[in-house]
């Protein structure tokens, strides 16, 4: 059997692929396959390869065959999550798909130019979806439920390790865990005021005709990821990425109407309802961000250094410290430890250049001393950085990269499991495959029990 944490996604890229589907003059589709009750067509694995060939992956010499074991794996786990009745609710499948519209919208632009693409509107695709998004949901918690509970011992873990060819084994680059505490001085008052005062103006320039929203966003706003589209943004209701206060007030308004100022974590906003469709909207905002004064970055830096004092005396330990002093949201729920595509392991190139300079200074288990900086948004902090741990350029050990290993062992010993789960569970369902895919290497167990 393949890697089924892997192969859950084909459901996805079936139903993505057919949704965006034209209209064209095709052969006749037939069913290739059966499982219990659920058909699997040809087009289903035509786009699954096409989706594949899309997202640039090379496709092995066998990928029709490894699709279609996919496939008939997903069936497979929907049918048992049936009937084990799982929990899989519509409001779950529904926020999934909102999600996936709202990435399609960000790769294509607008919600315009992905119902052009697809040539659906956002409602038809949504209905395309649904199926598809509950069979993966399905999957899933079957999936979970299946290897729920397994573990890994150290023995297994170095028994795995020695199975490993010696010149198969990961080359790494330097890694290093590092965290860091931030705080955000507060502006002044007068900053606040003169940031009020400039969106009233904005507001009041709009309303007279006089200028645009979209124009006055471009110039004035201190958003960057709107910046360069006038301020616009396409939302929904229910949305959980967004400022609830923004999220909130976007919707109060009617269309056209321009908000007044209000202020969220991220500055001072006015917003602009476009247009609104059920708990969709298109809006444009403008932010102001209040302008911090070396009197407040001195007060940060003063805040800091207490709190550098305390980690070094042992007073505090570096999550409590987080979680009491840091203004940094994105790191409160890792006790301040930047995270990567491998958790808190991050090569150099995933730092910015001022933490790389840092580096130069810190060793392992200290602190630096307070720093200002602007994150990625602009905005003016303090912060005292952690480095935990650091790791020179090697090959792959159990001495360096323990956890590295281990995850990649449970992860074996989980796909042994459902192997054995499939062995013993395809024999109970009906199984029907055509005859031109009986010969698939891949699909031999399949093949055991087809009628």
């Amino acid at each position: 059997m393949l890697k089924y944490n892997i192969l859950l996604t084909i459901i996805l890229s079936l139903n993505l692929t057919a949704a965006f589907a034209q209209p064209q003059k095709v052969l006749a589709d037939k069913i290739i396959a059966v499982v219990g009750n659920k058909v699997i067509l040809k087009s289903d694995i035509d786009n699954s390869l096409i989706d594949m060939q899309r997202q640039g992956m090379q496709l092995p010499p066998d990928a029709r065959c490894l699709s279609l074991e996919q496939a008939m794996g997903i069936k497979a786990m929907v049918l048992q999550a049936e009937k084990d009745s799982l929990p899989v609710s519509d409001e779950e499948v529904d926020a999934d798909i909102d999600n996936q519209i709202r990435f399609f919208i960000s790769q294509y632009g607008s919600k315009d130019e992905l119902e052009k693409v697809a040539g659906k509107s956002i409602y038809q695709l949504k209905d395309d979806f649904k199926d598809g998004f509950r069979d993966r949901k399905l999957a899933a918690a079957m999936r979970n439920k299946i290897v729920d509970g397994i573990k890994i011992t150290p023995n297994e873990v170095k028994a795995y390790f020695e199975t490993i060819p010696k010149d198969s084994l990961a080359f790494y680059e330097t890694q290093v865990e590092i965290g860091q505490i931030v705080v955000f001085p507060k502006a002044s008052r007068d900053a606040e005021e003169y940031c009020i005062e400039q969106l009233k103006e904005y507001k009041t320039q709009i309303e007279s005709g006089r200028k645009d929203f979209a124009t006055l966003a471009a110039l004035h706003t201190d958003d960057p990821g709107s910046k360069d589209r006038g301020g616009k943004y396409e939302i929904n209701r229910n949305q959980k990425d967004l400022d609830p206060v923004w999220l909130s007030k976007a919707f109060t308004l009617k269309e056209g109407q321009v908000s007044n100022p209000f202020k969220t974590r991220f500055g001072y906003h006015i917003i602009q309802l476009v247009s609104r469709a059920g708990d969709d909207a298109v809006v444009r905002h403008i932010l102001k961000i209040p302008q911090v004064t070396q009197v407040e970055i001195k007060e940060g830096f003063n805040k800091l250094d207490t709190v550098r004092s305390k980690l070094i005396a042992g007073t505090i330990d570096f999550g409590g410290a987080v979680s009491r002093y840091s203004d940094d949201e994105s790191s409160k729920f890792t006790a301040g430890m930047l995270q990567g595509r491998e958790g808190s392991f991050l090569n150099i190139d995933q730092l910015d250049k001022d933490l790389v300079l840092m580096l130069k200074e810190l060793k392992v288990g200290e602190y630096s001393k307070p720093l200002e900086y602007n994150d990625e948004r602009g905005k003016k902090g303090v912060r005292i950085v952690y480095l935990k741990s650091k790791t020179e350029p090697h090959r792959e050990n159990l001495k360096d990269d323990y956890n590295k290993i281990a995850q990649r062992a449970l992860e074996v010993k989980k796909e042994d499991a459902l192997d054995k789960w499939f062995v013993d569970k395809i024999k109970n369902y009906y199984i029907m495959i055509d005859d031109e895919y009986k010969t698939c290497e891949s699909l031999k167990k399949w093949v055991e029990f087809a009628k």
